[in-house]
Order: C-alpha cells, then sequence, then structure tokens
C-alpha cells in the first residue's frame, strides 16, 4: 500500500530530493500535500508533476503567480501559517517531511504530532528551541520520528539491536566546511559567496552557513541529545573532512560501530521514508578502491565558537537554546544580506545569550518568547549587552 507523504519544504535542497525519491518509488508513495515558499516556476512544476491534494505558499501574490502558471491545473492553493498548518495536519498523510529551516517550521510540526503524522525530520530548529515539548508530543501521541540529518540517521542505524545503557558516547563527525583550512586571521574578509562554497554536500543556504560556522554541527549536538537520550558530556565532535563515516558510536567495551557511505542525502532521505528500511537505489555509492585516507580531528573552537555557544546554550537548558538558535538565524540572514562579517555571527550569537534572561523551566509560549527576542535584539544596531545567568 503506498504512503502518503506532506513535505514542509519542497523546493528546498531536501524537499526536492525527497521529490526525486517519490517519484523513484511511484507504487510506494503519493505526494498529498506540499508547503513551499517563494520559487514560483518550481512550485508549478512540483504540482504538475505530483498532484498534491493542497499547496502553501508565501503570500497572495506568489499564490496568485502560481496559479497562472498552473493554468486551471486542479490544486487547493492556501498561504503562510494557516497553510503550513494544512499541508502539517492533511488527514490523508501519515508522513510530515520536516525539510523548511528555521524556527518557521516548529508550529507546523507540532501540530503534525497532535494529528498524530509520523515524523521525518530534517530541520534542526525544532529539536534545539523545543526539545523537550517536541520529545513529550512524540511519546504522549505515540507517533515515530526518522531523522533525515546524516549524522543522526547514521546514530539511529548504529544502535539498532544495542543497550542505550552500553553507550559511552555518540561521535559526530563534521566536514569542517569551506574555512576549515583556512588561517584565523582571514576569516573576517570571508563573504557569503565563500561560505556558500561547501566541500562536500549541496545544501541551502542557511545551513552551508551554518555548517562553514560549525554552528550546524553544535545543532546536530543538541539534537542528538534528545533523539538519543544523553548527556552532552557523551556527545563528541571529530572533523572528517571526506565526509564518509557519517557518525559514530562507542560502547562502555571499546567497540565503535560507525555508518559509512557517499555524501549523497538521498541514502538517509529514503531511509527514513521507508521507516528505516532499506530498498535498492540508483544513488551514489562508494567505492573503497577510490578511498585513499580518512582522517579525523579535534575541532577548533577558537576559530569556531558558535560550536562551543551550542554545547553551553544545551547544557543551560531552559529557554537558552531557544535563543542561542534564534539569534544564530537572524546573524546568518545578516550575513546572508552582507550587513555583518562572518566573525560577527559568532558574536552576536554569544552576546544574545549573555544578554538573556534564563528561563529554567518555561512554556512552550515562553520558547516562542525567547525566540521573538533574540531575532530582535540581534537586528536592533548598537546593541549594549549586560550579561545575566548562562
Amino acid at each position: 500500500m503506498k504512503k502518503n507523504i506532506a513535505i514542509l519544504g519542497s523546493t528546498g535542497s531536501i524537499g526536492k530530493q525527497t521529490l526525486e525519491i517519490a517519484a523513484a518509488y511511484p507504487s510506494s508513495f503519493n505526494v498529498v500535500a506540499l508547503a513551499a515558499k517563494d520559487e514560483i516556476d518550481l512550485i508549478a512544476e512540483q504540482i504538475k508533476k505530483f498532484n498534491p491534494i493542497l499547496v502553501s505558499v508565501l503570500n497572495e501574490k506568489i499564490k496568485a503567480k502560481v496559479e497562472e502558471k498552473l493554468a486551471g491545473h486542479k490544486v487547493q492553493l492556501f498561504i503562510g501559517e494557516e497553510g503550513l498548518k494544512k499541508v502539517a495536519t492533511i488527514s490523508s498523510a501519515t508522513l510530515v517531511v520536516v525539510a523548511i529551516p528555521g524556527i518557521i517550521s516548529l508550529i507546523p510540526t507540532m501540530e503534525a504530532i497532535a494529528a498524530n503524522k509520523d515524523i521525518a525530520l530534517a530541520s534542526k530548529e525544532v529539536l534545539v528551541a523545543a526539545g523537550k515539548f517536541f520529545m513529550d508530543e512524540i511519546k504522549k501521541h505515540k507517533v515515530k520520528i526518522f531523522p533525515i540529518d546524516s549524522e543522526h540517521s547514521a546514530i539511529a542505524q548504529c544502535l539498532i539491536g544495542e543497550d542505550s545503557n552500553k553507550i559511552k558516547k555518540l561521535i559526530l563527525t563534521a566536514s569542517g566546511g569551506p574555512f576549515l583550512n583556512l588561517k584565523p586571521e582571514k576569516l573576517a574578509k570571508m563573504t557569503a559567496r565563500d561560505a556558500l562554497k561547501h566541500p562536500t554536500w549541496n545544501m541551502g543556504p542557511k545551513i552551508s552557513i551554518d555548517s562553514a560556522t560549525l554552528m550546524n554541527k553544535g545543532l546536530e549536538v543538541i539534537e542528538a541529545h534528545y533523539l538519543f537520550g544523553l548527556d552532552y558530556a557523551k556527545i563528541e565532535v571529530l572533523v572528517h573532512s571526506q565526509s564518509i563515516i557519517h557518525s559514530m558510536v562507542e560502547f562502555i567495551d571499546g567497540s565503535i560501530k560507525a555508518q559509512l557511505g557517499a555524501a549523497d542525502m538521498r541514502i538517509p532521505i529514503q531511509y527514513a521514508l521507508f521507516g528505516m528500511s532499506r530498498l535498492s537505489n540508483m544513488w551514489k555509492r562508494l567505492d573503497f578502491s577510490k578511498v585513499k585516507n580518512l582522517t579525523f580531528d579535534k575541532p577548533d573552537k577558537e576559530k569556531f565558537p558558535c560550536l562551543d555557544h551550542a554545547y553551553s546554550a544545551g547544557r543551560s537548558n531552559g529557554t537558552m537554546p531557544a535563543v542561542m538558535n534564534a539569534a544564530n538565524e537572524a546573524a546568518v540572514n545578516l550575513f546572508l544580506r552582507g550587513k555583518i562579517g562572518f566573525i560577527d555571527i559568532a558574536i552576536k550569537v554569544r552576546e544574545a545569550m549573555l544578554a538573556h534572561v534564563l528561563k529554567d523551566v518555561p512554556s512552550f509560549e515562553d520558547l516562542i518568547v525567547a525566540d521573538k527576542w533574540a531575532r530582535e535584539f540581534v537586528n536592533t544596531a548598537n546593541n549594549s549587552p549586560q550579561p545575566a545567568k548562562v
């Protein structure tokens, strides 16, 4: 029987590859709903190819332009937050793919869980900003979560058949991004164009910048904490520039399991879509005869302080991860627009964390307020942060 899927973020990198997999397995998937932003031609193309029941776009202007492109093709079109919620909760879907970068995906994802949809999760910010609430809702509604990130997919695969009490530590691998071997004094001159040139992965702009600052790995550390229920002291990051080992698990007896594969996101996406089952595919494969070396190094936290900021936010808990995440998202947006320099991203994140008055046991509404505060803080010129409890 076909699985009905809805995709939040259909025109992004993960969304497009999800649709590629759906097209490759037409007897396995129906695409019943899509949420996109403003990529008019691509949205219209996806609607014509996959015939979803409903689609959400950014606003009325984009909706009108998409309708014009469709030339009578029938589909229900919605906009904004209401549209995202409708896609996430459409009655016919059993699996929702969450692939919108940023906090915008949080509320529709929570709505999807409440509607008893299984979640294939690519958007890191959902777990980072509201990890406890997310996992509590997953347990309450007894739905399944399938990680799409290559690192968390790798760990999940390594843990199959294992006792979680026997884990010594998780080892998340990081490519190191485009500035791995750049001298620290040159970082200040790096532009958004430079930072978007990831050496091994093809990703969207926000994730690419996060990879360049190593914040991407910091967000993944917090994700791993919630997904696998381990203390931050048991989650380690190693730079592995070849991006062949996607992550590892070390057990108390000294044994280490690693998941390896080609640097192709379609592999973990397909694994998630099929509920962590393996099927043959035509994607890239790893040829060991062409692998000359596998290297591992500790990350340079002085050069890339965002990683430490994420660890600090995670350990502080409460509203701090939401603040750290929102401050980073706002700072990355400023950098992409040429308003601040590369090294200013980490500075602004730390300033927001220092200025924030931590709430140890927040409500869900507290997290939304903290998120909004951090964005306003970063976007306000000439901030004078006052140190607060961190």
